[in-house]
């Protein structure tokens, strides 16, 4: 025990293309700014390289996944994510993370909290953050969850066992629907232009808009878009103006401060040939829609499963920003793909029409994960 500093276990694990650090809710203090404060310390933050911490200085690297006895007589586990910055001291609750979510199985399993059971174990995650369930089927063996596998995702080198998520759980995580506007498209008026969005609400709240709304092609890179201010400042108007229309905030400029994460913002274009981060080639025929997606004011490297669950669900909208853009034999699929600036993903998807509304049936992903490391983290008093 060093006199000068507090001991504390943690567990940092892969999940999908994130990393999160996984504490266990008995570690850490009752009092929930007690709480933060020892999370940022963990962390590293606040700072950019978050040197002094476990924090990876990336948006896909900061990020939490608090893990306790579940609250709900319908879950084995309750599972609280937090996007931890790295530019203030500050910890995001307001959303779900699905790449984060697909680990709280393994780490559950691995850690006793859930028995394994070969060759398949379910796992019934609370999301405490929306008050929902999400389940994992995880594979195992030998008591532990497998990591060796034949799955492969674009965005994470080689391959490992597969883990199905089940999302069906989730319209109308944040406003209670998935159309918070009662419309599957709206227009927004900001300043002397008006630009046509699709808000949509099922395991984060997004706003989807057409690339040359904003001037772009949809193929541009994650640095390509950051690094024009212009077209950054514009972008957060509009999600400012979205994060009202979700409840998220009272007034649209508060939004950056106080909603960083939420809602996500997604530029869809129709399929389209384009070159990878890693080198890789998409062609146009094997995604149904592109997309870039922003959130804690960056672009995603790759594509959050969240943000996979809403555009699979708009994508089987009618009439909606992501429908228009799909070839018409796209929109009949279950099985759809999504081309993001590391690949392709897909999202199964399946509605049901119930004549003045669309109800979503089922919406399942895969995702891989796996333990990095365990032991203890050591934070200043």
């Amino acid at each position: 025990m060093h006199p000068e500093m507090t001991e504390i276990k943690c567990t940092i694990m892969r999940g999908g293309t994130s990393k999160g650090i996984f504490i266990m809710e008995n570690e850490l203090p009752k009092d929930p700014q007690k709480r933060d404060d020892v999370i940022c310390r963990i962390f590293g933050s606040p700072d950019i390289r978050q040197i002094d911490g476990l924090g990876g200085a990336d948006v896909l690297t900061s990020k939490l996944a608090i893990i306790g006895p579940s609250s709900r007589a319908d879950a084995d586990v309750d599972y609280t994510f937090g996007q931890v910055s790295f530019e203030k001291n500050f910890i995001d609750y307001k959303g779900n993370c699905g790449n984060i979510s697909a680990a709280v199985g393994p780490f559950a399993i691995d850690k006793g909290l859930v028995r394994a059971t070969e060759p398949i174990t379910t796992v019934r995650i609370h999301l405490t953050n929306s008050d929902q369930i999400l389940v994992a089927q995880v594979p195992v063996a030998n008591g532990k969850a497998k990591t060796e596998g034949t799955c492969s995702i674009d965005g994470v080198p080689g391959t490992a066992a597969r883990i199905d998520l089940d999302w069906s759980d989730i319209t109308g995580t944040v406003c209670g629907k998935l159309l918070p506007t009662g419309n599957a498209k709206d227009t927004f008026k900001i300043g002397q232009k008006s630009y046509e969005v699709s808000l949509v609400d099922a395991g984060n709240p997004l706003v989807f808009i057409r690339a040359e709304s904003l001037g772009m092609t949809g193929t541009e890179t994650p640095a390509q878009i950051e690094g024009d201010p212009t077209l950054m400042a514009a972008i957060e108007k509009i999600r400012a103006k979205a994060a009202v229309c979700f409840g998220l905030v009272k007034r649209g400029e508060d939004a950056y401060e106080q909603s960083p994460y939420n809602p996500f913002f997604a530029i869809v274009s129709a399929p389209a040939d384009y070159r990878c981060s890693n080198g890789n080639n998409v062609r146009k025929g094997d995604a149904d829609l592109v997309s870039r997606l922003l959130f804690m004011h960056h672009m995603h490297k790759t594509y959050p499963i969240t943000g996979t669950v809403c555009t699979g669900a708009a994508m089987k909208i009618p009439g909606s920003i992501p429908w228009e853009l799909m070839d018409p034999s796209s929109r009949q699929k279950e099985i759809l793909h999504i081309g993001h600036p590391a690949g392709v993903l897909e999202v199964q998807a399946r509605t049901q029409d119930e004549g003045s509304s669309i109800k979503m049936e089922s919406i399942r992903v895969y995702r891989t994960a796996r333990m990095i490391m365990d032991g203890t983290v050591y934070v200043k008093q």
